[in-house]
Formats: structure tokens, sequence, C-alpha cells
């Protein structure tokens, strides 16, 4: 790691952007106003987004994102708040819960307390596959499911997900963890423990650029490509171009396969799903980090 400081940048942000949002999610709240004040909040401390802010409720563990005319009344969910932010390419990633129902405490608990002993296994230098049991063991404890198909992360720059993978359950890895940042994030859930794509897409990144037919596609594919090969949401582009426009240059990149798209992930068995993630540095000596800690 030839510098750890915008990493650390980037958490702090997150980690504050995290916490603004987490209080702001109440009843009686658009899901909608919620996201943008919190991707508000990630530019006024000095961030980028390195992805848009997911807010998944219930059944859905991810990859929710509010569209620009979303009406998502915040009343008595199981609400994920995920967030990451940029300095510079560098990325902290971090989410936590929150149980508006009053009725999932201890799956609120299961996530965060795995978390915490997940970052427990990594001060003391085991391996992945060691990491992955002691999140599977803590969530089951709880009397859940851990989410399988769901894990953490490598981090590079300007790249959210790289290897290695950072698994919620045994898979039996024997790689330990040195010089590098990633992000480790236990899925709890109710249900069955393993998510599926469902529902439309609103979250994109560009994988490939290719040529576009319309005036008005290529000023939209100039605009993703200023996220760098991040990804990106409709809402974002709806707010520098026309919405029409903007679900024709979807449309038209789609069928060329020039992006990825990221539906919501929900719990197969519609299980109920909690999640917790912090950034994690660990230095060549194997010290430990939490790059996103308050």
């Amino acid at each position: 790691m030839d510098t750890i400081a915008p990493w650390r940048k980037a958490g702090r942000i997150a980690a504050a952007s995290l916490a603004y949002g987490a209080a702001l999610i109440k009843q009686g709240v658009l899901l909608l106003e919620v996201t943008e004040q919190v991707e508000a909040k990630i530019a006024a401390l000095g961030g980028m987004p390195a992805f848009p802010v997911q807010i998944s409720c219930n059944q859905i563990a991810a990859h929710y994102c509010a569209v620009s005319s979303d009406q998502t009344l915040l009343t008595d969910q199981l609400v994920s708040l995920d967030v990451g932010v940029h300095v510079d390419g560098c990325i902290g990633d971090t989410a936590v819960t929150v149980d508006l129902s009053g009725n999932y405490d201890n799956l609120v608990q299961a996530s965060r307390t795995a978390l915490d002993h997940a970052i427990q296994g990594f001060r003391e230098q085991k391996s992945l596959g060691e990491i992955g049991r002691i999140v599977q063991d803590t969530i089951q404890g709880f009397g859940f499911a851990p989410v399988r198909n769901l894990s953490g992360h490598g981090l590079l720059p300007f790249q959210v997900h790289t290897a290695p993978t950072i698994p919620n359950y045994d898979n039996g890895d024997p790689t330990i963890i040195k010089d590098m940042v990633f992000a480790v994030e236990p899925f709890a859930s109710t249900g069955s423990g393993i998510i599926h794509e469902a529902g439309e897409a609103t979250i994109f990144s560009l994988d490939k650029k290719k040529p576009v037919r319309s005036p008005m596609s290529r000023k939209i594919l100039q605009e993703m490509e200023s996220y760098q090969g991040l990804p990106f949401c409709t809402r974002w582009l709806e707010k520098k171009f026309p919405k029409g426009y903007v679900a024709l240059a979807l449309k038209e990149m789609r069928n060329l396969e020039m992006l990825t798209a990221y539906p919501p992930l929900p719990d197969v068995g519609k299980g109920m799903v909690s999640q917790a993630e912090h950034t994690l540095f660990i230095d060549e000596s194997g010290k430990v980090e939490v790059l996103t800690a308050i």
C-alpha cells in the first residue's frame, strides 16, 4: 500500500455520512429524501460517492436505490443503509441496519456482532475460511442464517468489488490477508440465507465504451465516463438529462452490452435481512485498522 492517507479520509467521510444517514431514518420520512441528504453530506465533507447511496428494506439485502420519483415512505421497515465514499478513487464502504418496527433487534444484533467478531478474527490473523466460520457461527448462534452468496470484498482505486472474497460462511479459503484494504459485511437473514436478483435495476456501471447512435446518448455516455468505472444510478443521470432520453440511452447501451446492471437482491425465502459493514486496512505486519469506525 503506497499511501493509506486517502483511504483513511474516505473511511472517515463514509463513517460520518453513515451516522448522519442513520439518524435520518425515522418513521414518516421519504426514503428518497434520506438518500439525497446522505449524498449531499458526502459532498459537503469533501468526498464523492463510490456508488449511489442504497437503502434496502425488509427482505431486500442490497442494491435498492431510489429513483427520482420514489415515494417509498419509511414506516415500520427493517432498513439497511449502505454508503460508499471515494477520495481520489480510494474507497470507504460501510453499512448499518435500523429497525423501525421494533421487532428485529436480535437480527440487527446478529449482523453487528458477526462483524465485530470477524474484525477480531482478522486481528488474530485468521484465514478467510476461518473468518467465514466466525460469521456463520455467530449469526447461527442468534438463530438466523448468514447470507452465503453475498460477501465482503477487496477494494482498489476506483474498484468497489475486487478479490479476495470475504465469506460469510466457512469456504475453506486458507488465505491470510495482509497489506490490503477490504470490506467485511455480514448479512443475517430470517429466511433461506440465499439472495437472488429481482426487480428493475436502477444502478449500473459502464464496462465497455462502444459507439452509440443518438447525440443525446453520446452526451449521456460522456457523463457515465465521468464516474470512472464506479457505479451510478438513473437518478443521477436524470438530474442532468430528460428522463425519456436517459431510458433510451440505457436501453441502447444495455443492448450493446456496455453496462452491468445491479438489480435489487431479496432473500429467496422472503426472510428479513440485516447488514453491517466496515472497511479495514491490514498492514504488512498484520495490524488491523478499521477505516470506517466512528
